[in-house]
């Protein structure tokens, strides 16, 4: 698969930007808008007030900007690359560095220039502060924000949370533009809209927090021979799968909240919604767990890492139950 992704152009550039990431990213903003937002907006008759070919471009925009990170950060860690994963480099083997500086300018550009146009649709040009302050971020996490103890981390988790936010933040915002009270006259319908993409935050908060942390374990040889000052490098292993294992029990503690307010408000146990979050999530993060107090290998803490991301994926499509039941 290796070989494939390097003697493959069109492969190597689809690594490059993490396509598999762009997909998750724009899945998560239309299944929060359509699944989620128009739901809770619907049951107090109101609909969707952006149409649908320009939130596309919000979504755009966005994926743009994110594809730009992604450039940048293997643009500045070819030297880590080349130790932790030198089978799947792409800069400097298949993409000249130029070239890999002119695409992530392409790309930052015209995301920002998207996402200004898209917040002058909805009449807040404020809104693409979101847009520049992402690339703004992605640019200092590739920098220097990676490097340090927990800031890089804690940047991307931040950045996937507010991925969440975002469909709620541009559809309220045209709504209170064509209406100023609309959010005072429509609190309750709006704080419930809040609560339900608050959790889904959370949600992807903590598990982007952990993941990121078991991959700085995964990477740690060529992260300290480039001079990164990560968790497993500063706080040792031990300590890190310790704080990984706090992580993912907050995450357990929040879907078992979820089933407790599920039952309390439809007075059944048995719900799609509950057996969902246990099947789908809860089982699958206590297994990660017990993988996680067995793994010490660079595999093993990968393994980790792709059971946790098919976690993110599952918790994302819960939002289809969420819109049946």
């Amino acid at each position: 698969m290796s070989n494939l992704i390097l003697n493959n152009k069109i492969f190597a550039f689809l690594k490059l930007i993490r396509i598999e990431n762009l997909i998750m990213i724009s899945l998560t903003m239309v299944l929060v808008r359509y699944f989620i937002i128009r739901k809770i907006l619907n049951s107090n008759d109101f609909d969707l007030s952006i149409n649908h070919y320009l939130y596309g471009l919000i979504v755009l925009s966005t994926v743009l900007i994110a594809a730009a990170g992604y450039i940048i950060n293997d643009y500045f860690d070819v030297k880590t690359d080349l130790i932790n994963h030198p089978q799947t480099v792409v800069v400097d083997k298949v993409l000249k560095r130029r070239w890999a500086i002119i695409l992530h300018i392409l790309f930052t550009v015209t995301g920002i220039l998207l996402g200004i146009y898209c917040a002058l649709k909805t009449g807040y040009l404020r809104l693409a502060l979101f847009h520049l302050l992402s690339a703004l971020l992605l640019w200092f996490y590739s920098t220097h924000f990676k490097k340090q103890l927990l800031v890089g981390n804690l940047v991307v988790s931040i950045l996937s949370a507010s991925v969440v936010f975002m469909p709620l933040i541009f559809e309220m915002g045209l709504m209170q533009k064509l209406n100023p009270d609309f959010v005072l006259s429509n609190y309750k319908m709006f704080l419930s809209a809040f609560k339900a993409t608050f959790v889904f935050a959370l949600f992807a908060f903590f598990t982007t927090l952990t993941r990121e942390i078991i991959k700085d374990i995964e990477d740690i040889e060529g992260d300290r021979a480039t001079g990164c000052k990560t968790m497993p490098i500063k706080w040792g292993t031990s300590l890190s799968k310790t704080v990984i294992f706090f992580l993912i029990v907050i995450t357990i503690i929040l879907l078992v909240f979820m089933i407790y307010n599920s039952i309390k408000a439809n007075m059944l146990i048995l719900t799609p919604q509950n057996i969902y979050i246990v099947l789908l999530l809860i089982l699958p993060l206590s297994f990660l767990i017990f993988r996680l107090v067995k793994a010490n290998t660079s595999r093993h803490y990968y393994q980790c890492s792709i059971i946790l991301k098919l976690v993110m994926l599952s918790g994302l499509m819960s939002t289809v139950i969420f819109y049946y039941y």
